[in-house]
């Protein structure tokens, strides 16, 4: 969970530093299969539509370039309107070994986007065996008029959706397992609480109320439980909540120092979070039932580091405040390598992975602007998510 400057604040944390001089800027190199997408019949508005997303979807993707003759790959099919809405046929050959990668129908949906969403996915999957982010979501934090609400869109920028009006400060919103459940602090009732939001059924309930600080909750992937900060006993300590027993468990409590900003490891075993008790913020790891606690980041080219998010691939991607300015860096857990991935003398924070293990979202500010960004950790340029007024933050990619 990448619990923002914000939240790190209220535990009373001092801005401090972290042992990055080992820190080597990753270089870009991904290569490309280039796809032929001259065969895919469309007509008519919402087809067309259909198809300008698939070819969006696919070069997004990074995996792909999309061209006109000649592909490596040749995808054939339709996309027509029947009585429901929209339905697509697509098979993917390899135009040189006849190899098939895929030959499917989709089911029938009025939604063109969603449509495409569903075929890009399926084909990144079949072509490079790694999931798709088509379908995936982004949820985030806009500032905008004194408000603060939840908002989430496509992994495009697209569909743009405000999901909370407390009329109070909403911060760290991260998913749940799925693409339907979120956790979230607010000040709905006047304190920092925890909570839930279905967002199939538009529901929501409290999970953690204790007086003081309730913040950074993340789920873990099996979605039994809740990581969380509490300031319950006055101090800024890092529990792990039972979602369905209710129990409450101390996983790192240090006197005079605060934890806080917990991220599961993609299996479930361990935790990364931040910690101040070496005398300025740094990464941890510990295993989830409180044993094995070591130091992963140590004070010394960056001011701090924060924010951390374990991906898919084992990395854990991070905020390292160096030279003043914020920077995406990740980190091998192990302690065997660091890569410093932004360079632009902007704040870059907040990083949190896709589940391609790929891309990475997080915020950018320039001067006294930010927006949501994503970033493609082999290479293709940023590119940028959020477009409407207000100040964007605290972004966090859903698992599927």
């Amino acid at each position: 969970m990448k619990t923002s400057i914000g939240i790190w604040g209220l535990c009373l944390c001092a801005v401090s530093l972290s042992k990055a001089a080992d820190i080597k800027v990753e270089k870009a190199g991904a290569e490309k299969t280039s796809l032929d997408l001259s065969a895919v019949a469309v007509r008519g508005k919402e087809p067309a539509a259909f198809r300008t997303t698939l070819v969006n979807d696919l070069i997004r993707s990074g995996w792909f370039t999309v061209v006109q003759e000649g592909g490596a790959i040749v995808l054939r099919g339709t996309c027509i309107e029947d009585g429901a809405g929209l339905r697509a046929r697509i098979s993917a050959r390899n135009k040189a070994t006849t190899k098939v990668f895929l030959d499917r129908g989709f089911s029938s949906t009025p939604d063109a986007r969603r449509l495409a969403h569903e075929v890009a996915d399926a084909l990144v999957k079949a072509i490079i065996g790694v999931p798709g982010i088509a379908s995936t979501r982004i949820a985030m934090i806009r500032s905008n008029e004194g408000r603060k609400d939840v908002y989430v869109c496509d992994s495009d920028g697209g569909n743009v959706t405000p999901i909370t009006r407390d009329g109070a400060v909403c911060l760290s919103p991260s998913w749940g397992k799925g693409r339907d459940t979120l956790v979230y602090t607010s000040y709905h009732q006047g304190f920092p609480d925890v909570y839930r939001l279905d967002l199939r059924r538009r529901k929501r309930m409290r999970l953690s109320g204790f007086p003081g600080l309730n913040a950074g909750a993340d789920v873990s992937p099996d979605g039994r439980r809740v990581a969380l900060t509490l300031s319950k006993d006055g101090n800024p300590d890092l529990y792990i909540l039972d979602l369905r027993s209710r129990r409450l468990t101390p996983l790192a409590r240090t006197r005079f120092a605060a934890e806080a900003s917990p991220s599961w490891s993609p299996d479930g075993s361990r935790i990364v979070f931040v910690s101040d008790k070496s005398g300025s913020p740094q990464l941890h790891v510990v295993s989830r039932n409180g044993r094995g606690e070591r130091q992963l980041t140590w004070r010394g080219a960056a001011t701090e580091n924060v924010a951390p998010d374990w991906g898919v691939s084992g990395r854990i991607a991070y905020s390292s405040k160096r030279g003043g300015r914020y920077q995406v860096c990740l980190l091998d857990p192990a302690g065997k390598r660091n890569w410093q991935l932004t360079r632009e003398y902007l704040d870059h924070e907040e990083p949190s992975w896709a589940p391609d293990g790929r891309h990475i979202v997080y915020t950018r500010t320039v001067g006294f602007r930010s927006d949501i960004y994503i970033l493609d950790t082999l290479g293709d340029p940023p590119l940028r998510l959020t477009r409407l007024a207000g100040n964007w933050y605290s972004p966090d990619w859903s698992r599927e």
